[in-house]
């Protein structure tokens, strides 16, 4: 029997009991579809936190210090980063690999306007934060090096921090807030920044670092900061740039060997992170949804059975006129990868279809989105499909070649 005449006397069969093949074909669907969804949603996490985590700046370097930074270990009498520090490893003689250096107090605060108030964060930050952080003002303008002389108490704010505080991201330079019970001048709204590491990019206050020294933050020591940012030359003098500021803070802070107070991370440690992170949330999305490929390839199998049954005196008769073991075979196995087939090239429109719903509802509700399917994903569900229908069919197509002619056409 050829393949050709076996997929077209596959056709015929299957086209005999439409309603049954057709409930088969959608187990599949709903296997393949699941299956091309989630692995979509898991690919398009991944390019979101990724991208958003490369577009907070070019090359950058975070060091924490004083036993707050995430992963430290712990040191007896930590000591925390300073303004000193920040301009230690500024030095372009002591730190060639660096460009600039800029230091962060940060805190959450009460911020309020016009009778509408919120809690958000609220950092202290230099005029060379914005330029490290790719920051990009919609309108006014960011801090300057004469706010920071002046302890000025002005604020760059994001734009959903504006419209949840004025109702407007526009005509808000010159307004007044209070941070704190604190009033501040808005100088400039930044371009939306979307999600970030921490939370939210475009809900939060940059203020000058002296103004939050002596306003908000002034509790804490004087010369401390909670983190600093350090952007290096180029991506290759990372790993160089990373031992300078290591260098520069042990030789400060009077360290003993591998007993560090501080720890740095690069935009590609936390890139790793995420990619690592969202890679098993794909994989385990994708185990869920194969399940639902499982059980389609179940339901093919037990059609295939019933069909057998019904189909024992036919089988005989087949036989009887000279059909081999291998055509009953083939014929039966080529129903089920049929099924298989159908459902997974259908599945594969349902697939994408689900992706797209996700993404308008995504764009829809302020958080854009993108589920990306790649030819990977396409081509491993139809392959798995394809290999369903046949592992599930290889039972009933063997039991059906393996009829005895005789007892088969005297089956009723």
């Amino acid at each position: 029997m050829s393949l050709a005449q076996a997929i077209l006397e596959a056709l015929d069969s299957l086209s005999a009991n439409k309603l049954r093949s057709g409930l088969t074909v959608l187990g599949i669907v709903i296997g393949v579809a699941a299956v091309i969804a989630m692995l979509a949603v898991g690919t398009g996490a991944q390019d979101a936190i990724t991208g958003s985590i490369s577009g907070i700046g070019t090359n950058l370097l975070f060091v924490f210090g004083g036993g707050r930074g995430p992963g430290m270990q712990d040191v007896r009498n930590p000591k925390p980063l300073t303004l000193q520090d920040a301009e230690a490893i500024a030095d372009p003689f002591a730190a060639p690999s660096v460009e600039r250096v800029a230091p962060l107090l940060e805190g959450n605060f009460i911020v309020s306007a016009e009778g509408e108030q919120t809690t958000t964060n609220v950092s202290g930050v230099t005029p060379e934060y914005f330029p490290m952080r790719n920051f990009l003002m919609a309108e006014g303008e960011a801090i300057r090096e004469e706010h920071l002389l002046g302890r000025a108490s002005v604020v760059v704010i994001g734009p959903e921090l504006a419209e949840t505080l004025y109702g407007r991201r526009e005509g808000v330079v010159g307004e007044t807030l209070t941070i704190d019970n604190q009033p501040f001048r808005v100088i400039g709204v930044w371009a939306p920044k979307g999600g970030g590491m921490f939370g939210s990019e475009d809900d939060r206050a940059l203020i000058p670092l002296t103004t939050a020294q002596a306003r908000l933050m002034a509790r804490r020591y004087r010369g401390q900061v909670d983190m600093l940012l350090v952007q290096v030359v180029d991506a290759k003098s990372v790993p160089q740039a990373v031992e300078e500021v290591a260098s520069i803070l042990r030789t400060r802070h009077r360290t003993q060997i591998g007993a560090d107070d501080f720890v740095i991370f690069s935009q590609q440690d936390f890139l790793n992170t995420a990619a690592t992170i969202t890679g098993v949330l794909t994989v385990f999305l994708g185990g869920i949804a194969a399940i639902s490929l499982l059980v389609g390839g179940i339901g093919i199998m037990n059609i295939m059975l019933v069909s057998v049954t019904e189909r024992t005196k036919e089988i005989g008769l087949r036989k009887a006129v000279g059909a081999r073991k291998r055509d009953i075979l083939i014929q039966f196995l080529t129903e089920s990868s049929l099924l298989s087939l159908i459902g997974g090239l259908i599945g594969i429109g349902f697939g994408w279809l689900i992706a797209f719903v996700v993404e308008r509802v995504s764009i829809a509700s302020g958080t854009p989105f993108s589920p990306r399917i790649g030819l990977d994903a396409v081509l491993l569900a139809t392959i798995f499909s394809a290999a369903v229908g046949l592992f599930f069919g290889i039972y009933p197509a063997n039991r059906a070649a393996n009829l005895e002619p005789v007892e088969a056409l005297r089956y009723e």
